[in-house]
């Protein structure tokens, strides 16, 4: 059978100039090798991971692997390991990747037409190693090659549970590998222009998303599932104008809007009833949006409705004018949380006895769940194995990117609220990135207030 697929094949190089980000990557490399010298660095991209028998979810590299390789969307090669070797002077760089599938009578020439998870005819065209080079500006080799080139014994950080093959190769030192994830992802903290630009792009195709959704909310109305007709809407726009997906979609009608994260999205979208649409657009980049609106689906907020909605827009209106270059990250989450407290202690509510002067993260939590905001990046939580002191218990700097989305969240069983409010769940989110003097939005494409949606929405019926 290998005679029928062996000779008769055009040559079909490419010359590829070198990507936009790759330069920036560099710079990351740079970060890296400057703060582990004399050491061996190895940040595998991670591999394919089973669905179901003999299918596997699309692949995603590893964010720290993106942002050190500045890797793009479908061109990302599962099982591919970044190497930092030490030298006199800093370290050097390769790649270890698969080649595009060969077609030769060599090793693996039987690759690309018989391996349905790696060969060519199976799964589309990877690059040459020369291509590759030639893209991302990094010198490149096969994966085979990798055990022998860091045969040599010197002290080497991995970036763990990626890939199976290294995990093997290197003993563990448990303190070393966790302050590399430490560094790696407090690399991502501050984000540089290209990365700001490719969020841009994230939140502008996240921002598409929702004008699609609202103008099929009619059809979604005519569906027993119409919560699938909204999640289907909004994943049709991210696949189209990015790779596709940051997280699952959360479109949570009626009492669903109550759930942080509710990703079922089974039920009906019902007129009278809220939308809660949580989102968010993945770039080719991977960089990725994440924003939420509370929509009515009539077109009109109930006066109970309006009155919740007014409140965490002026809770996340208060959140947003907190961010400054300097003020501590918690400083938006205080800022909407005191509007909060103050107001649903005026209209009587207080669990647990607590009232608005009450100190700490649990004020009124029965109703609000969860934090404010969060960085956003490459993860939609990103920089998550950074340092409190670095992060949550640090300060806004300038190029840190990050969401304000204060909710509240009346359970519909929940007999401490009054019965109007019961199984009314709003929350507004939106991307911003720390200026030289404030915050830029990057989503304010979509309206805020509770008079604007109803008037965008009034726009598209």
């Amino acid at each position: 059978m290998a005679d029928q697929f062996h000779g008769g094949w055009a040559k079909t190089d490419l010359n590829l100039s070198v990507l936009p980000g790759a330069a920036y990557a560099a710079k990351r490399r740079s970060a890296v090798s400057e703060r582990f010298p004399g050491e061996r660095i190895i940040v595998p991209s991670g591999g394919l991971k089973v669905r179901s028998n003999d299918f596997d979810y699309a692949f995603r590299p590893h964010s720290a692997f993106v942002h050190l390789t500045a890797e793009q969307g479908t061109q990302a090669v599962p099982d591919s390991v970044l190497v930092f070797e030490p030298t006199g002077s800093g370290h050097s760089v390769t790649l270890f990747t698969r080649q595009r599938s060969p077609r030769g009578t060599g090793p693996n020439s039987t690759e690309f037409y018989s391996d349905r998870r790696h060969g060519e005819f199976w799964i589309g065209r990877r690059r040459t190693l020369s291509e590759t080079a030639d893209a991302l500006g990094i010198e490149v080799a096969t994966r085979d090659e990798l055990e022998q080139a860091i045969s040599r014994s010197i002290p080497t950080r991995v970036l763990r549970g990626e890939d199976t093959y290294v995990d093997a190769l290197v003993p563990p030192i448990p303190q070393a590998d966790a302050e590399l994830v430490t560094f790696l992802s407090e690399l991502r903290l501050v984000k540089d222009e290209w990365e700001i630009g490719r969020l841009r792009e994230a939140v502008d195709c996240t921002v598409a998303g929702f004008t699609d959704v609202l103008s099929e909310l009619g059809d979604a109305t005519r569906h027993a599932r119409g919560e699938r007709w909204i999640e289907g809407t909004f994943n049709r726009r991210a696949r189209l104008g990015g790779y596709g997906l940051g997280f699952d979609t959360i479109a949570a009608a009626g009492s669903h809007s109550c759930i942080l994260h509710w990703m079922q999205n089974d039920g009906p979208v019902r007129d009278g009833d809220l939308l809660l649409l949580d989102a968010g657009a993945e770039a080719d980049s991977f960089y990725t949006g994440d924003v939420t609106r509370t929509l009515p689906v009539s077109g009109h907020f109930t006066e109970a409705q309006r009155r919740v909605y007014d409140l965490v827009f002026a809770a996340q209106s208060a959140g947003i004018a907190a961010l400054r270059p300097g003020a501590p990250f918690g400083a938006f989450h205080d800022a909407a949380m005191r509007v909060i407290a103050e107001e649903l202690d005026a209209w009587g509510l207080r669990p647990y006895g607590t009232t608005a002067s009450t100190p700490g993260p649990d004020l009124y939590r029965r109703y609000t769940l969860c934090g404010s905001g969060h960085m956003l990046g490459l993860d939609c939580h990103d920089c998550a194995g950074a340092r409190d002191e670095a992060y949550s218990a640090g300060v806004l700097r300038r190029g840190h990117v990050l969401t304000v989305e204060p909710g509240l969240y009346f359970q519909p069983d929940d007999l401490t609220v009054p019965a109007e409010l019961r199984g009314i769940g709003v929350r507004i989110e939106d991307d911003l990135v720390i200026t030289s003097s404030g915050a830029e939005c990057l989503s304010s494409g979509l309206p805020r207030s509770a008079d604007e949606v109803e008037a965008w929405m009034a726009s598209a019926r």
